[in-house]
This record gives structure tokens, sequence and C-alpha cells, in this order.
């Protein structure tokens, strides 16, 4: 097998307008700001940006590199809305399609999974539906009848994910109590890019433990 590891210049190469692109981490923890930094680099445009959103949607919005976010929300915690973002969205210089913060997670489930969408509860008797009108609601085939939305699948070109170490041929591993929904932007996108804290070698006897691959 070959290696996984990119430099620099390769991974800036990974980019083209027009990409929709997933983004890990949550509010301002574990960001894949490495990656984020690439990104502007590479001075792509009209990018879909899917996030729990904190600091890389700020700086993606900044550089006016995002054409839309798809976003749970957009923060840094002790500043309850990201300021870049907050200025793009009032100027009107960015799109944007406000979930719930379970109907992002269901979206990206359902693209994981190569599904149309996900049957879920989440929105239901909020203005998620009514500010975003193709998000459609569909009746259980089953007695029960019940009435519920239909989240559509949010299929990614790529995710850039931030973890906590790596081998030089991709097994990648989240090494916190919470992934932060990492897993799923992995499982939504054609294509995955990684950056860890440290790297570690590939096991050289089977009798080497062989840490379990992120996802």
């Amino acid at each position: 097998m070959t290696g996984k590891v990119l430099d620099a210049d390769a991974v800036i190469g990974q980019f083209a307008d027009g990409m929709t692109i997933g983004l890990g981490g949550w509010g301002s923890r574990r960001k894949p700001m490495a990656l984020v930094r690439a990104l502007v680099r590479s001075g792509v445009r009209d990018l879909t940006v899917v996030s729990f959103g904190g600091p890389d949607v700020g700086v993606l919005c900044a550089t006016g590199q995002a054409r839309r976010v798809v976003h749970g929300f957009v923060t840094l915690d002790s500043i309850s809305v990201e300021p870049h973002f907050a200025a793009a969205r009032q100027s009107g210089a960015v799109e944007v399609t406000e979930l719930d913060e379970s109907m992002l997670v269901s979206g990206l489930r359902a693209a994981g999974r190569r599904l149309p969408f996900e049957a879920t509860r989440s929105g239901l008797g909020a203005d998620t539906l009514a500010v975003n009108p193709a998000i459609r609601t569909i009746t259980s085939p089953y007695d029960d009848g019940e009435v519920l939305v239909a989240m559509p699948a949010i299929p990614l070109d790529l995710a850039l994910v931030h973890l906590n170490r790596a081998d030089k041929l991709g097994a990648a591993q989240c090494l916190g109590p919470d992934p932060y929904f990492d897993d799923l932007f992995a499982r939504a996108a054609a294509k995955l890019l990684s950056v860890p804290n440290r790297s570690f070698p590939l096991p050289s006897s089977p009798a080497v433990p062989i840490p379990q691959p992120f996802c």
C-alpha cells in the first residue's frame, strides 16, 4: 500500500471552486484549522460549508470563500455568534441553511448511508421548516400514521477533520470521549482529509496491537 500523507501543496490541490465541504469539530472545539488555512491559501470560492460552526466558518466568511453555510450553529462559545459569520449573514454576503442540530446529524447520517433522507421528529413544531421550505414531511406508512420530517441527505465532496493521531496509511483516531460527529462527516464525504496532533508508526510485528481506525 502507498502512503496517504500529503504535503501542504498537495493538500491545496484537493480543493476546487463550488465544492461542498464539511468541517468537523463542534463550535470552537477540535476544529481542523490547519486545513482551513490551506483552504484559504488555495483561493477557491463559491463553497458550501457544512459545520457545527465556529472559527472555521468565520474565517471562510471573512475571506469571502463561503457562498452558503449549512449549520446547526456558528459560535465561539463565550461569544454566542461568531462575528465574521454574523456580519456576512447580516449583509447578505453569505446564504444560510439554518437547521436544528439533530436535523444536521440526520442529513449527514443519511448521506453516509447513501439514503435520500432520514425520517426524524426534529424540526416539527419549529420555524425550521418554515425557513427551509424545501424540507418536506412524510406520513408513516404504518398504522400510527405519524407525520415526520424527511430530512434530506447532505452529501459532501470533502470532509476536513482534526484528530488526535494517524498513521501514514490513513488510519486515524479520536482519543477523546466525544467525536463531535466527525464520524458522520467522514462517512458523508466522497473524500476525507484529517490533520492529526501526531503520527504513530505502523506496527512492525503482528504481535503489536493495531489501533482501531477512527471510522
